[in-house]
């Protein structure tokens, strides 16, 4: 059975700006209104559910919360330099930013894409939820605009 949970219609979403350095278009800063979807694979619990809807809006939307109005930075880049300081100075293809540290959200990604974007928003919910054993598969849905997006997906058992 799966469940879902469109982002779209429940609300989750946030507006953030980056950029991909190196892309001839996307190299510059610009932004995006990213909507966040859920779906998981399972089993119906005892409770008649595969899992309860109410926690699982409340960590996606906490989750992005965190990154609204925001700069996403990709911490872990090969072309770009980062240095904090008071500020986070950024060089890029020969521009430089310096922002302000609480407008900057450094991402543990290469790249600030929806596609790094959707693993990090996934292994941040796996961190907080606690997801009962009949849950098989996560996947987690970061829309850029209307009929783009990426997906992740992490499948449950053993330990996490």
């Amino acid at each position: 059975m799966r469940l879902e949970i469109d982002g779209k219609y429940t609300d989750i979403r946030f507006s953030a700006c980056h950029f991909i350095a190196g892309h001839h278009k996307c190299g510059r800063l610009h932004g995006h209104t990213y909507v966040v979807s859920l779906r998981l694979q399972g089993e119906v619990g005892k409770d008649g559910m595969v899992m309860d809807f109410v926690p699982l809006k409340k960590e996606l939307r906490a989750i992005a919360d965190g990154l609204d109005h925001r700069v996403l930075v990709p911490a872990n880049s090969k072309k770009i330099i980062v240095a904090m300081g008071d500020e986070v100075f950024i060089k890029s293809d020969g521009k430089k930013y310096a922002l302000p540290k609480e407008d900057v959200v450094l991402l543990p990604t290469e790249e600030s894409s929806a596609e790094e974007l959707c693993k990090v928003i996934l292994d941040k919910l796996l961190d907080v939820m606690e997801f009962p054993p009949n849950v098989k598969e996560v996947e987690v849905g970061v829309h850029e605009e209307l009929g783009q997006s990426a997906w992740a997906s992490k499948k449950l058992g053993g330990k996490r």
